[in-house]
């Protein structure tokens, strides 16, 4: 049984990763800052399928929290063989009112948090001479978007890590590749005015916002060995958008 570990995976679009996963046949880890019973909600929703799970807490943005959290899982349940890098924090706001802590805590999660996990993950994956790296990446991060400077930034620090890796351990057999959501529906969305959301509408040309849905089925094909020979990609996800 193959081990997949899912960053930030207790609610959204991570917690559909890591179902969407769990009915492919892979014992699941999942970590979570936060809201413990949701992490564990989820793990029972991933063992519904037969499989085993495991939730951590951990920050990915401390590499002594990294460190301990691969420790736990691959004790508990194996190496990671699939990771999904899908942690990620928003403090949006214009540039000349956004804070030096809401920049470096952005970039600190969604890019330095990607590094983290990638370097803990690497060895194990290096030594079976297989291994996925799926890197949750935004189109934000290809395009750039008004009052998101450090997101899109971080965002698209990662669309490089991802090239980069990729080019570095292609010859171990290890893929890497990232998933650019578009317009997606979770709860965080549906908290925005319905105005906003008319206006991002029309620029999808199959006239519909995406589900977490939309973007586990691309991380389970690049996790599955049909993709066995797609590395250092970035996968828009996004309606056309």
């Amino acid at each position: 049984m193959s081990v997949a570990l899912v960053t930030g995976g207790s609610r959204g679009i991570g917690r559909v990763i890591a179902e969407k996963l769990a009915s492919a046949g892979y014992d699941i880890a999942i970590c979570y800052s936060g809201n413990e019973a949701a992490a564990q909600e989820t793990i029972a929703e991933c063992k519904k399928s037969g499989v085993q799970g495991i939730c951590v807490k951990a920050d990915v943005s401390n590499t002594e929290d990294v460190t301990n959290m691969f420790a736990q899982v691959k004790e508990a349940l194996g190496p990671v063989e699939v990771l999904v890098n899908n942690a990620g924090i928003t403090k949006d706001g214009l540039l000349i009112r956004m804070t030096e802590s809401d920049f470096d805590s952005v970039i600190d999660t969604n890019l330095k948090g990607t590094f983290n996990c990638t370097k803990a993950a690497i060895k194990d994956m290096m030594r079976a001479r297989s291994g996925r790296i799926i890197n949750i990446t935004s189109i934000v991060g290809v395009q750039g978007n008004a009052g998101q400077a450090n997101y899109c930034a971080s965002k698209a620090g990662v669309i490089g890590f991802t090239k980069s890796v990729s080019r570095e351990y292609g010859g171990k057999g290890i893929t890497v590749n990232a998933v650019a959501p578009g317009f997606i529906q979770t709860a965080m969305t549906d908290q925005l005015p319905e105005n906003v959301k008319e206006t991002y509408l029309k620029q999808i040309p199959l006239g519909r916002f995406g589900t977490p849905e939309d973007v586990a089925g691309v991380v389970a094909f690049l996790a599955s060995d049909a993709a066995g020979y797609v590395s250092g990609q970035v996968i828009e996800v996004t309606g056309g958008m």
